[in-house]
């Protein structure tokens, strides 16, 4: 078969493996590789791990791996991510802090615009929108919203925090029934611990934002927060509903993981960012989503370290595992007597 138009032969397996790597398809070089590689050692399993990042598998982050195959360092910036599968597993993840949890979804959200995989860029910003406000609680909690670990002010004398039923409070219905639920799903097994993970955790985040940034009339619930502290967190959470409310999460609703069929274009998200930008840019904390940061979105790691109150950043986690994949397909290379020279030089 002749060669591509403008190549001198057709690329080597090991060449078109490295592309792949360099495009984040560990999906694609996992399962290619053992059919290209005579020898692919812990390839196919340093592929999975990658995988479950780059789609966001946090149930599956601390999932065993065969540890010759993944790097403890990597492993162990995993399970800073990993939301914990039962009340009582150690550490606590993503339930201990979600700013790494927030580097990784930045970093997924980079890797995806990069590939033009818009769809995916819309998914990771409406699950970033979801839990923002317990980013925002996480400075005043000492964690991420473990119900575990909620205070015990949450339950004080006249508070109407999980109190199906009561029409003074602002909750939904949804929201209310997560809030009765977070209290006590600590005490149950694990199959009830994850099903109120897939289905209302998110509902509860919401919830609190509401309870110290637009509830009409305020309860006991909040009363252990410090009083110093309760002014920014007030606004932080103000900043973290509206924008789940922005343009750019609307966006969801015209893409394949919404309602509808239509993938945004790239010009669509950027103009929808830029009038979202205009829509947070009412106080301080939502100015920052105005900075140019150097982000594909231009403000959004600036806008969630406003929200964190602590610098949140992209990770490197994707990039790091690429790069430990690369160097096993040059060991490869370099292994096998007579190989010709990579096509191109590496990047």
């Amino acid at each position: 078969m002749d060669a591509p138009h403008g190549l001198l032969y057709p690329p080597a397996p090991l060449d078109l493996l490295t592309a792949l790597a360099r495009r984040y398809a560990f999906g694609d070089l996992g399962a290619l590789a053992p059919l290209v590689m005579p020898e692919p050692g812990m390839i196919p399993a340093l592929c999975e791990f990658g995988q479950r990042l780059l789609t966001l598998d946090a149930e599956d982050f601390a999932a065993e791996v065969d540890a010759k195959a993944v790097p403890s360092a990597l492993r162990r910036r995993a399970r800073e991510c990993h939301m914990p599968q039962t009340p009582r597993e150690q550490p606590r993840g993503a339930l201990s802090s979600l700013r790494p949890a927030y580097g990784l979804l930045l970093e997924v959200i980079q890797v995806r615009w990069q590939r033009r995989e818009l769809s995916s860029v819309v998914s990771a910003l409406h699950i970033a929108s979801e839990y923002l406000p317990l980013l925002a609680f996480e400075p005043v909690l000492g964690h991420s919203g473990d119900p575990a670990r909620w205070p015990e002010g949450l339950r004080a004398a006249g508070s109407r925090f999980g109190v199906i039923g009561d029409r003074d409070c602002d909750h939904t219905k949804p929201e209310k029934s997560a809030a009765e639920r977070t209290l006590r799903v600590a005490q149950e097994p694990g199959e009830g611990w994850r099903a109120y993970f897939d289905r209302q955790h998110s509902q509860l985040s919401g919830a609190m934002a509401t309870c110290v940034a637009k509830c009409r009339k305020p309860c006991t619930a909040m009363h252990w927060i410090p009083a110093q502290a309760r002014e920014s967190l007030s606004l932080r959470s103000k900043v973290a509903l509206t924008f789940a409310e922005t343009p750019l999460i609307r966006l969801r609703h015209a893409a394949p993981v919404g309602h509808g069929f239509g993938v945004p274009s790239p010009e669509e998200v950027l103009d929808a960012w830029a009038r979202s930008r205009s829509y947070l840019d009412k106080n301080d904390v939502g100015h920052e989503a105005t900075r140019d940061d150097g982000f594909p979105l231009p403000g959004l790691p600036s806008l969630f370290s406003a929200l964190a109150a602590a610098p949140i950043i992209p990770s490197t986690l994707l990039a790091d595992v690429t790069a430990h994949v690369l160097t096993l397909l040059a060991n490869a290379h370099e292994r096998r007597p007579g190989t010709p020279a990579p096509t191109r030089p590496p990047s």
